[in-house]
């Protein structure tokens, strides 16, 4: 394990072995949060993220004067900041990941990042939108199978990423699959949406997730879209066994 992992998932009793060697006394002036990382070969913002997300660490509120907070309402907020705006530069994926799996069981941490997860996936995607950055696309799918298959993602979230139309974002994901595949949604509720683009039904009948009952439920609908129409006809017409 990295020390950003292993801070992250550390007790109360072994963040206070690791960091009590920092503690200020009247012979040793205190050190800076920036300083504590260095030693620890870590970022200032990967310590604040593994701090802030590790739920064990607010049960110490007499370590936070060593990292420079009155409060852990401070580290919160910059804790937020920090995964909010970066874009896997001094936070990387794995971090990121590691994070994910760390608080998905713990509620109130989960809905901390609930919160957090619409405005750092928004920075994200305008950050892919302006730069078409291949390795920031890459990372930015493997974030998103976390967040679906570690539980991250809760039903306003999904609904609200389903809403969408013609969204881009989530046909370059193959995000309906995941939701699917993870169990989020029943498939009927979705394959019925018109907000569904046809290639991405087209990606769930592909795998075998979509019942022909409902293939035909759907076509039986007058208002469907002529693209939709075309495909859900030829899988038919290709899947007649």
């Amino acid at each position: 394990m990295s020390i950003f992992d292993d801070i992250l998932s550390d007790s109360e009793e072994g963040l206070l072995q690791r960091f009590y060697k920092f503690k200020s006394t009247p012979n040793t002036p205190a050190s800076s949060i920036s300083d504590i990382a260095k030693s620890l070969t870590l970022r200032k913002e990967q310590l604040i993220c593994a701090l802030g997300f590790n739920p064990d660490a607010r049960l110490l509120i007499e370590i936070l004067p060593t990292f420079g907070y009155a409060t852990f309402n401070e580290l919160d907020q910059e804790r937020n900041e920090i995964f909010i705006s970066d874009i896997y530069k001094k936070i990387p994926l794995d971090n990121i990941e590691k994070i994910y799996e760390r608080i998905k069981s713990n509620q109130n941490m989960l809905e901390a990042m609930q919160y957090l997860l619409k405005s750092r996936l928004e920075k994200v995607e305008s950050e892919i939108e302006t730069t078409v950055n291949s390795m920031i696309i890459e990372k930015y799918k493997s974030e998103m199978r976390a967040v679906y298959s570690l539980g991250i993602a809760s039903i306003d979230f999904t609904e609200a990423r389903l809403d969408k139309r013609d969204s881009g974002f989530r046909a370059l994901l193959n995000e309906v699959t995941m939701i699917v595949e993870n169990k989020l949604m029943p498939v009927g509720e979705i394959f019925f949406r018109d907000t569904i683009l046809p290639q991405e039904k087209q990606k769930l009948l592909n795998k075998g997730l979509i019942p022909k009952e409902l293939v035909q439920l759907r076509l039986n609908e007058s208002d469907i879209n002529p693209q939709e129409k075309k495909v859900l006809n030829d899988y038919l017409r290709t899947n007649k066994d």
